[in-house]
């Protein structure tokens, strides 16, 4: 550690706050406790506001630095996921069946590391918002803030965050302007019909048969519909019908989800699973029901932002170390809502090689805390460059 780098000293404190919200998750709009221990941490650094209960279980700290007017927010995530962990660290959850199984425990501390480190210096001219926000997870939290008005109560010129991503060279940084993440929908389908014993299926329907046409049928969306070249994935997620061995069901239930970055594939996929399952339905003697549901529109940094962030990253690791040109994600992140609001940039800390089930969302997943002084860093550097002072 070099002397008086208050990086590296703070680092050990940051990795503790990370293993307790570890071992004590909480789902999408219960993070109760989370943003209990968030609003008490801001308090204890010198902040100076902090608003709670913002758009459910969110938290807002407020830093300001020198005299200035402008402004820009750093996010992070509170909420856990219902995974049942299987890491056997010493720090797991305890509490069966729900797990921080995307890193949103190192998020939170990092951004809490952040918050300490330029209270501390606060060599900055004009204002941070440090966004604590709930249900990031399927659950629309950052649209819930947004609609609590977040950004008329705390404006800013720009918001950015992270995400650590396993896979990504450990030491690198990835960071594009446009997409970043996929838009998802969402969507539940069944095929109703009339149940008949094994052996006799001539006496009724067979929504089991039908559904299995559905699962091939529907893939003509993304191999017949769209421009080959055209990033567009269908992909159904769960299928559930009967419980005896020897009846045919009257009813099979189906969910799937759509991720693409055009938004007018929205509307298409929505078109044509209708016309598919109805097709099928009527085949089959059956009827269709479909629910459709929009989700997350597409993440896409803005350009001004990412700037401010590749110079950042590029202060922290290097310039090599600093990936431009790559493919986007057909991952989502509500994320997508606050850069399409207020303008912003989300970039992948890379988090080194893992294996079966230790990737995002596994049940063995584990955090690298390795990455924790690098994201310390970057959030630093990027407060005191983009609201640096004025010649």
């Amino acid at each position: 550690m070099l002397h008086n780098d208050p990086v590296a000293a703070l680092t050990p404190q940051v990795v503790e706050w990370r293993h307790h919200i570890h071992a004590n998750p909480e789902l999408g709009f219960g993070e109760y406790e989370t943003a209990r221990f968030v609003a008490a941490k801001l308090r204890a650094f010198g902040l100076d506001e902090i608003h709670e209960g913002i758009g459910g279980t969110g938290v807002i700290g407020v830093l300001r630095g020198r005299p200035g007017t402008r402004a820009i927010g750093l996010r992070a995530e509170l909420d856990a996921l219902p995974v049942l962990e299987k890491t056997g660290l010493p720090y797991a959850s305890k509490k069966d069946g729900v797990m921080h199984a995307c890193g949103h425990d190192g998020h939170t501390a990092m951004l809490l590391g952040a918050a300490k480190l330029l209270a501390d210096s606060r060599a900055f001219d004009g204002t941070v918002c440090f966004i604590f926000q709930p249900a990031e997870e399927n659950e629309g939290g950052s649209m819930r803030m947004i609609e609590d008005r977040l950004f008329e109560r705390f404006p800013v010129e720009a918001v950015y965050a992270v995400h650590n991503w396993p896979g990504l060279p450990l030491g690198t940084i990835a960071v594009r302007a446009g997409a970043m993440m996929a838009a998802v929908d969402n969507f539940e389908l069944s095929f109703e019909g009339t149940g008949a014993h094994a052996a006799m299926p001539q006496l009724g329907d067979d929504p089991v048969l039908a559904a299995s046409a559905f699962v091939q049928a529907v893939q003509r969306i993304v191999s017949r519909s769209v421009d080959p070249q055209t990033a567009l994935v269908v992909s159904i997620t769960q299928i559930h019908g009967g419980n005896v061995g020897n009846i045919v069901p009257g009813k099979v239930w189906l969910q799937g989800t759509c991720r693409f970055f055009e938004p007018a594939l929205s509307d298409h996929c929505e078109r044509l699973i209708g016309d598919i399952a109805d097709g099928i339905a009527s085949a089959h003697g059956l009827t269709a029901k479909l629910a459709y549901r929009k989700g997350y529109p597409p993440l896409v940094n803005t350009s001004v932002a990412t700037e401010q962030a590749v110079q950042a990253a590029a202060a922290v690791v290097g310039s090599e170390q600093v990936e431009t040109a790559f493919n986007p994600s057909l991952g989502c992140e509500d994320f997508a809502y606050m850069v399409r609001e207020a303008g912003g940039c989300y970039a992948w800390i890379g988090a080194g090689a893992v294996g079966p089930g230790e990737g995002l969302h596994g049940d063995r997943y584990v955090f690298n805390d390795a990455i924790v002084p690098t994201v310390l860093s970057y959030f630093v550097i990027l407060v005191e460059q983009t609201l640096a002072r004025a010649d």
